[in-house]
């Protein structure tokens, strides 16, 4: 019989291409969601007959609980992403981010098993030039930060979870999110042929949203080993700081005008490079480089202009 994964936040960003992948390796999935956005991110696996949808919220404790109950591995993706909604939205952050995650960890049995996914802003502002690795202190600065750096420590603090920090995501999916760096800039590039930019020396780490789902199945196939761990999940070779990437638009879209903001901040502090070694050493490897993302994007972006597609 195949594990059982319960997803929580099923159709979001990460959710709309994780599912359907975890459904074609064989497993069941209970995919959790409010369904609110009622875009049919997941409608293409509904013939699926190992799809299990329900319409729920997170925080409803005695679904949550029968949810639990029936799951093997839990993957909780629902929560609000990102320092601006989340400091827009306070109590939301701190219930759904944090609280939920620590409820379910109180509902699961020890053999059960939690894959988390976290954010590397924990890091927060680094240190010039040095590498932030999975024991550098963390030192989240957002709300966003806090309460995902907090749910963490919930989850590696029972022997049977692990945690992935993931760099900024990027790529289409079928439950677009235009507001991530790469998508944005890439966005604005494709319909403004300019961005204004805050801090552009600011660095990060990014991700494609397919090697994200690559990562938790890496992970389930891997768990024994690399259970009671928090990885960093990103592309080594781009540490890129906002005017890098930019100028990597330029590349593909040569009219695009990057315009730096003498005054003005980030509203996301983050700053810092990330090593990826140590999940590297795991086997893992990305299928997707950051120009192959660039260039996905300014194809799927022939076919979407709706403001629908942000987060907050």
């Amino acid at each position: 019989m195949s594990d059982r994964v319960l997803v929580t936040g099923a159709a979001g960003y990460l959710g709309s291409i994780l599912v359907p992948e975890l459904l074609a390796q064989g497993f069941s999935v209970t995919a959790l969601d409010t369904f609110a956005r009622n875009d049919g991110a997941l409608n293409a696996v509904a013939a699926h007959p190992g799809f299990e949808p329900i319409r729920g919220d997170t925080r409803d404790k005695p679904l949550v609980e029968r949810l639990v109950a029936k799951a093997d591995i839990v993957i909780p993706l629902a929560a609000l992403v990102g320092a601006p909604i989340c400091k827009q939205d306070p109590l939301n952050a701190q219930t759904i981010n944090q609280d939920a995650i620590v409820d379910i960890i109180g509902m699961m049995s020890p053999a059960q098993r939690i894959l988390y996914p976290t954010t590397n802003s924990g890091y927060g502002i680094g240190t010039q030039g040095e590498y932030c690795t999975e024991e550098t202190p963390l030192n989240p600065i957002s709300l966003y930060g806090v309460t995902k750096v907090e749910a963490e420590k919930a989850v590696l603090g029972r022997e049977n979870g692990a945690s992935l920090r993931l760099a900024t995501v990027f790529g289409m999916a079928p439950r677009m999110r235009l507001d991530l760096l790469v998508n944005d800039f890439t966005y604005r590039a494709v319909t403004d042929r300019a961005v204004v930019i805050f801090e552009g020396h600011f660095k990060r780490n990014y991700i494609h949203v397919r090697d994200v789902t690559k990562a938790f199945l890496h992970t389930i196939a891997n768990f024994e080993t690399m259970r009671g761990n928090a990885f960093n999940v990103g592309l080594s070779d781009a540490n890129l700081s906002k005017n890098e990437l930019c100028a990597r638009i330029q590349k593909y879209v040569p009219e695009f005008v990057p315009i730096e903001a003498p005054i003005g901040e980030d509203p996301d502090k983050r700053d810092y490079i990330v090593s990826n070694a140590k999940i590297e050493a795991t086997g893992f490897r990305p299928d997707h480089s950051l120009d192959a993302g660039i260039q996905e994007l300014i194809r799927g972006y022939r076919m979407i202009r709706n403001a629908k597609f942000g987060n907050v």
